[in-house]
């Protein structure tokens, strides 16, 4: 029997050959779409670029935000932001792993710039850029205003007409910069440091017109708000409309609602102090007068109180030559008594001389030196008699002396021990024999009890 078997055809795919269909399927399919989800796992190498994963309550995707189209955001992501998403799907062929690279991003519920406000902000915040001890206080008067705006706009022209009604002959610096746009930023920063370095200005003023968020961004940069807080002049922030807030404001040493506000903040009208002026040279005046009259009733009433002088002087005359005739015939009687009390303790001196007490208490001295001497020797004499006998006594008793008669020590070895009977030693001991000169080491031959 014959069995006829039909293989089946089967299509036979290589791992890299599905994965680049995949590839194109899926890249083909989603070429660009928006996705909305929150921010995990947010990883920025030295690169730049943005590695982070896009999660919602079920799902997460990988997704990769590449400098060249990060540098434009307004914004830095962070985990746990919402943000919606502009981008396509790419797979990763050497992993077979599916991403989403995107090329705009926006926060969900707040816009960019909002978000990069309040970012920046906190920042600065945090570094001290804001705190009121480090500001400074506007001059009461200052000589020269540096005013940083556009030339041509609504605000210097509103400040230059303010100033000049409040203080006509003061002096304006005007620098022209860009208040709008991507090179304003680094106009404003420019021109603060050129204003700080040639010391032109008592004061600066950074102004602008009001507008929306976009148009004062240049106000909200890290750029402006860094070169305002390292400025040495102190610097007025005129930005916007009242309601207007910008990181400009939160760092200078002060802000003004508009800049007609700021005009009239950083002088006072010139006829105000005139009259003022005025006003306290009058009352200096009558203080004055008040000082004089009160003086002059003061001088009068003292002068008669004091009465004619002469009538005084002639009595001090008087009464000096009182005393100068009283002194005269006091002063010998004084003298003589005095010469007779020096005459009086001078015999006195005399008397109790120390030269006879020296004298006498030498002589002393000399009969207590013998005495001592005396009693010293015969001390010394008795002391050395008993020593002799003493000395006379030891020898006797030294058992040395006895050995020149021909008398020896023995000593067991080797305890060292003194052999005073037979029966402390044995036949073979050895024994230290010490005569009268040197000694003799020994061997037991023989003992007799």
């Amino acid at each position: 029997m014959k069995i006829n078997s039909t293989m089946e055809q089967r299509l036979i795919y290589t791992v890299s050959e599905l994965t680049r269909q995949i590839k194109d399927s899926l890249e083909s399919l989603f070429p660009h779409i928006w996705v909305e989800g929150e921010i995990s796992n947010l990883r920025i190498p030295s690169s730049g670029h943005y590695y982070f994963t896009l999660k919602d309550s079920q799902s997460q995707l990988r997704a990769v935000m590449f400098r060249s189209q990060n540098r434009s955001l307004q914004f830095i992501p962070e985990d746990g932001l919402s943000i919606i998403c502009r981008g396509r799907i790419n797979v990763y062929e050497p992993r077979g792993e599916y991403q989403l690279l995107i090329e705009t991003m926006e926060p969900k519920g707040k816009g960019a710039l909002q978000l990069a406000f309040e970012q920046l902000k906190k920042k600065l915040e945090a570094e001290g850029l804001f705190d009121n001890a480090r500001k400074r206080p506007i001059p009461p008067f200052p000589g020269r205003i540096a005013i940083i705006t556009s030339p041509t706009g609504a605000a210097v022209r509103d400040i230059l007409k303010i100033l000049g009604r409040r203080f006509p002959n003061l002096e304006i610096l005007i620098v022209p910069v860009k208040v709008q746009g991507d090179e304003a930023a680094e106009e404003i920063a420019r021109a603060l440091c050129l204003v700080n370095q040639q010391h032109t200005a008592d004061v600066i003023i950074v102004a602008r017109g009001g507008g929306s968020l976009e148009d004062l961004w240049a106000f909200n940069t890290e750029l402006v708000a860094r070169a305002i807080f390292t400025s040495e002049i102190p610097v007025i922030s005129a930005v916007g409309h009242e309601i207007d807030f910008t990181i400009a404001d939160f760092v200078a040493d002060l802000r003004a609602p508009t800049p007609s506000a700021a005009a009239e903040l950083v002088v006072r009208d010139k006829k105000e102090l005139l009259q003022m002026l005025s006003h306290h040279r009058n009352r200096l005046n009558l203080a004055l007068r008040a000082v004089l009259i009160q003086n002059k009733n003061c001088i009068s009433s003292l002068s008669r109180r004091l009465g004619d002088p002469t009538r005084r002087i002639t009595q001090y005359y008087i009464q000096c030559d009182d005393l100068r005739l009283r002194l005269r015939n006091t002063l010998p009687r004084f003298l003589r008594q005095r010469k007779g009390d020096v005459y009086h303790y001078q015999e006195l001196m005399f008397l109790h001389a120390p030269r006879s007490a020296l004298q006498q208490y030498r002589s002393s001295l000399g009969f207590l030196k013998k005495g001592l001497i005396s009693a010293t020797q015969t001390v010394c004499k008795k002391h050395r008699t008993g020593l002799a006998s003493c000395f006379e006594k030891l020898n006797a008793l030294n058992p040395l002396n006895i050995l020149q008669r021909g008398y020896s020590i023995t000593r067991l070895l080797p305890a060292g021990e003194i052999v005073k009977s037979s029966q402390q030693i044995h036949q073979g001991d050895t024994v230290d024999v010490r005569l009268s000169e040197g000694e003799a080491y020994c061997i037991v031959d023989k003992v007799i009890l």
